[in-house]
């Protein structure tokens, strides 16, 4: 693979808890509680580099975490390109799984809502074939004006950027209208069918493929246990069912799915190869704990 891709999005640490049954208000319940790297861009950053892909990952975290997360995402095929922030901490996020797989979110994002321009330089695209940049970025202020100046010279050097929404809660917060006109330039979107829905208003696949394709050149929509779909402004170009597979936790499957796709993708693979790449690698990433690739 000639082309590196960089990818630009959260550093968080996740704490998962998995509760051995209902959630009881105002007591106890026995649980499994595990502390694990997380954040999409990270995910997305450490899948790529488990692919084999030439992947570069910019972020922002606490300052006196920034040696330590340096040294593991290296380890792991990565070329960090980390900014350490003096006033907030790393990130965190706590994921309650649900006995059926489900997940919900508390997130702190600490550092993260403190990136700037000053992190992305431009410098930062040199041999870039792909610029890949989580949808949390743009849903403050500061980290979105960041990456919009960062696509912005990227379209203007001839390379393809990429989007993932990331968060149905967050997508309705800031309005489908404005994450669209923030967004509406690039030329991928990776969305499952909820953050598509909020993006379109839309229920149906194919209806939300067209919608969406009014405002990026290539839609892929994550379908889970059905698989996904990948099209256009004309409508579904290819739709590839999932493997049944047993699934433990649905945490970064949608990130696994992405840097499969864009690793076939930027590989030479063509559409549907491209689209059983990121089918596949989300079907692996359903079945350990955790957001990244399993040890």
């Amino acid at each position: 693979m000639s082309a590196k891709v960089l990818v630009v999005g959260d550093v968080m640490t996740d704490v998962i808890v998995v509760p051995e049954g209902p959630i009881v208000k105002g007591s106890d319940r026995r649980a499994t509680v595990r502390s694990r790297p997380g954040g999409s861009g990270a995910n997305q950053a450490v899948w790529l580099g488990a692919m084999g892909a030439a992947v570069v990952f910019a972020a922002r975290v606490g300052a006196t975490d920034k040696a330590m997360y340096e040294n593991y995402f290296r380890g792991l095929g990565v070329v960090p390109v980390l900014s350490g922030d003096r006033d907030q901490p790393s990130g965190v996020l706590v994921t309650i799984v649900d006995p059926d797989g489900e997940r919900s979110f508390l997130t702190d994002r600490g550092a993260n809502l403190n990136l700037c321009p000053d992190d992305l330089p431009d410098s930062l695209l040199d041999g870039i074939g792909m610029v890949m940049v989580s949808g949390y970025s743009f849903f403050a202020p500061g980290p979105r004006q960041a990456v919009q100046a960062l696509f912005a010279t990227a379209r203007a050097r001839g390379i393809a950027v990429a989007v993932d929404p990331a968060s149905v809660g967050f997508l309705v917060e800031v309005g489908a209208a404005n994450f669209l006109d923030w967004t509406g330039e690039a030329d991928f979107i990776f969305a499952n069918e909820s953050e598509a829905e909020a993006l379109t208003g839309l229920s149906d696949h194919a209806a939300q493929m067209r919608a969406l394709g009014a405002h990026y050149r290539t839609v892929l929509i994550k379908r889970g246990r059905l698989g996904a779909a990948l099209g256009g402004r004309d409508g579904v170009r290819v739709a590839l069912p999932a493997p049944q597979v047993s699934v433990v936790d649905t945490t970064g499957a949608g990130d696994a799915f992405a840097a499969g796709f864009i690793a076939a993708h930027l590989d030479g693979a063509d559409e549907a190869t491209a689209l059983a790449r990121g089918i596949a690698a989300g079907a692996k990433a359903v079945q350990s704990i955790g957001g990244q690739p399993a040890a």
